[in-house]
């Protein structure tokens, strides 16, 4: 009996999954940590914080797996998936000199904005894939050149934090294709580290990781980590990749016209091509999988973490009634939401607190109800909520049509797959059928799926549906379309009647 754990190292949570080599979960494990904002616009994590999730997280799954009968000898590999554009910087003896600087951080986006708006910008995106956005490495380096020279000064490593992770288990500096691609900083045609990036954020190779492909394999844990993990210290750690490259692997979105669309604390939608493309319009990004298999397409910074939000300032209600009864305070908004009728009785919602950014790229996009009336209740808030977020998504799916070609199928997973009447709305929106698979933790069964490639248990990815099957399939609902329609055209021309204000209020917030 074998198993393989895949590691997911999210914005707010860590979560290990252990799976067996049919791809059906044997038992997982989440740990929570809080996203930092000692500033406006700042949003990170303490690294260390996300270290101790993933080690307890592992530990978590491996005693589990134990009580099911699986043997230390049994456990073949852990491979992981992470969030992409953090950005840590270390001294030379590996000491932290900063936090995690997550995707959500816009510190930068007046240098963003610079190098956007310059032709070194343009030709930037055109090898890197990665769109000008504070969300990127590159314009965080940018910015830190500006404003914290002497924190260059000292800095001797700038790492994300799955790199960070390797760091402290194994004392190797190593990063994956998939996460370099999504630095602003690396070729994705050469594969190696981009020159004039790294020149325009005044760094040299010296400063970054090693690039390696997804399948490689580390390995040599101490006894003490070892211990603590519940695993052999020979196990095969496998670098994996981006949680959007590996979530259409986990969802088996391979094949033309197929595409991937997850919603997390963030979201996005993918598909995947064989080989690069980059969008004159800088709408879309293209990060890399394995060198045959590229995965273009654009993420939205406001996902579930707007329902945590609305849960947090609004739903004292629903909440009281999920502590009484023990059950999940998400399910219960869900079913206040299902009560009002699609379109949400002509309230719609710019879904922009965390500013935007595919396929308007906008760090100063705030969050707007618009047609607000004295019918309108906290239940129709909370629809035009989930509704707005799933226009922001249907907006990106319309830009990645338009260079890659029509979507036939698209496959949904992340948190909000779990939520039937959330994920009909989609189907609503989209007129198309969504197919659930089993496991909606699509990020680390695709880590699992690509650890399997590097162990030489499955050879291509070709083969993997019988991995992930699907458990439920969605179709719309063609009267709640045309009302759709109708709203997302009044959505659609909202952000640039607003543009000037939005970057005026964001001015006022700071």
């Amino acid at each position: 009996m074998h198993y393989m754990i895949g590691v997911d190292i999210g914005t707010t949570s860590t979560k290990a999954v252990g799976f067996n080599l049919q791809g059906h979960v044997l038992a997982e494990k989440s740990v929570e940590y809080p996203l930092l904002n000692p500033q406006p616009s700042y949003s990170e994590q303490d690294p260390d914080e996300v270290y101790q999730a993933v080690l307890d997280s592992i530990s978590a799954v491996t005693t589990a797996a134990r009580t099911i009968g699986f043997t230390v000898a049994g456990l073949a590999g852990i491979s992981f998936s992470s969030a992409m554009h953090s950005l840590i910087v270390l001294d030379v003896e590996g000491n932290l000199l900063t936090n995690s600087i997550t995707w959500a951080d816009t510190r930068s986006k007046e240098y963003a904005n610079q190098i956007k708006n310059s032709a070194a910008g343009h030709n930037i995106y055109r090898r890197t894939g990665t769109p000008i956005h504070p969300m990127s490495p590159l314009c965080k380096l940018v910015w830190m050149q500006a404003e914290q020279p002497e924190l260059i000064q000292k800095a001797h490593k700038f790492i994300s934090i799955k790199e960070y992770v390797f760091y402290r288990l194994f004392g190797q500096y190593v990063i994956d294709y998939s996460i370099a691609s999504a630095t602003g900083l690396f070729d994705i045609f050469t594969l190696q580290w981009h020159q004039p990036a790294l020149q325009l954020a005044g760094i040299s190779n010296d400063h970054l990781s090693t690039p390696f492909p997804c399948t490689h394999i580390v390995r040599g844990l101490s006894t003490e980590q070892a211990s603590y993990l519940g695993v052999d210290t020979q196990v095969a750690f496998i670098l994996g990749g981006s949680d959007g490259c590996l979530a259409n692997l986990g969802s088996s979105a391979i094949r033309p016209g197929n595409a991937a669309l997850t919603i997390g604390t963030s979201g996005a939608i993918r598909v995947i091509s064989s080989e690069p493309a980059t969008d004159s319009q800088e709408r879309i990004f293209s990060y890399i999988l394995t060198p045959e298999h590229y995965v273009l397409g654009g993420p939205v910074s406001n996902g579930a973490i707007l329902l945590r939000w609305f849960r947090d300032q609004f739903g004292m209600p629903e909440k009281q009634i999920a502590d009484d009864l023990a059950t999940d305070v998400y399910e219960l908004l869900l079913q206040k939401a299902a009560t009002i009728p699609a379109g949400s009785n002509g309230l719609l919602f710019l879904p922009y607190l965390l500013g935007e950014r595919a396929p308007i790229w906008d760090a100063n996009a705030r969050g707007v109800f618009f047609g607000l009336n004295l019918t309108h209740t906290r239940a129709h808030l909370l629809r035009a909520l989930l509704e707005g977020i799933l226009f922001g998504v249907y907006s990106v799916a319309n830009a990645l049509i338009q260079v890659t070609g029509p979507i036939d199928v698209i496959y949904a997973n992340g948190g909000f797959a779990k939520g039937g009447i959330w994920v009909q709305m989609l189907a609503d929106i989209f007129n198309q059928e969504i197919r659930v698979t089993e496991s909606v933790e699509s990020s680390a069964l695709g880590a699992v799926i690509l650890g399997m490639q590097a162990l030489g248990i499955i050879h291509d990815f070709e083969t993997i549906e019988k991995l992930v099957p699907v458990s439920h399939t969605y179709l719309p609902n063609p009267e709640n379309h045309v009302v759709y329609q109708q709203l997302y055209a009044i959505y659609e021309g909202l952000y640039p009647k607003l543009k000037q204000d939005f970057a005026a209020i964001a001015a006022l917030q700071g």
